[in-house]
């Protein structure tokens, strides 16, 4: 119920009047059936704008720490997040992994859409990065299509750490259905998860037109986090008179 009254009456309206999202390749999204839907992660607002723009109710592995935020504003977002039907997934480790695919299967033995993220974390620069395999694992165990989606534009309108986005127009992609029926009963198998993975993330390059980074996102941003504080060790800042 509240999912529905975000979408058509609060949050819906506000987004299409706001950033005039152009959508292309709607009609790529079945209609009905189990299906993953796999995007790239520019911003936080990606949350809201695609699953808004699709006429099916789609579900969405967000991350834990949505959840779990402190104070008002945490509990708010927590809220928000289990209204709508979102569920968290606890990203620190192999069994989390294993976790988060257990539950996207549920939605998807729901005969629903599942979205997801397969960089695994929103990207801090614009670039897209190697994607996780458990999109492939999911597919495979699920048999089901892959619908490829680019986000365009978002990450000008809302980039890491700004809280009220800029008014701007952004774009919506959703590519053809990849079929992965050919790799039935080889989920075990590492390379051809790669495989498929690394189709999707293609597919989903294809759409956005970014730069590709052939490395895991959190590792990046971690040595860079780690960059940023050996300069600031060296370099400490003056204390302000």
């Amino acid at each position: 119920m509240f999912y529905y009254l975000l979408k058509y009456v609060v949050l819906g309206p506000l987004l299409r009047l706001v950033f005039r999202p152009r959508i292309e390749g709607l009609g790529n999204v079945p209609a009905s059936g189990p299906a993953i839907v796999a995007g790239n992660h520019l911003s936080f607002s990606d949350h809201f704008l695609m699953p808004a723009m699709l006429k099916r109710r789609i579900t969405f592995l967000a991350k834990a720490e949505y959840f779990t935020g402190p104070g008002i504003k945490g509990r708010l977002t927590a809220a928000f997040f289990r209204s709508a039907g979102q569920i968290p997934v606890d990203r620190s480790g192999k069994e989390a992994g294993q976790a988060a695919i257990r539950e996207g299967l549920g939605v998807l033995r729901k005969e629903e859409l599942l979205g997801i993220y397969p960089e695994g974390t929103r990207s801090h620069d614009g670039r897209l990065y190697k994607g996780k395999v458990g999109v492939a694992v999911m597919a495979l165990r699920a048999g089901v299509p892959v619908v490829p989606c680019a986000m365009i534009g978002t990450f000008e309108a809302q980039p890491p750490g700004k809280v009220v986005p800029h008014v701007r127009r952004v774009g919506i992609r959703f590519g053809k259905p990849l079929d992965f029926s050919r790799y039935a009963g080889m989920e075990n198998e590492k390379a051809i998860l790669r495989a498929v993975t690394d189709e999707i993330m293609y597919a989903i390059l294809s759409l956005s037109e970014q730069e590709y980074v052939d490395r895991y996102a959190a590792e990046v941003k971690a040595e860079e986090a780690a960059a940023r504080g050996k300069r600031e060790r060296a370099f400490p800042r003056a204390p302000l008179s």
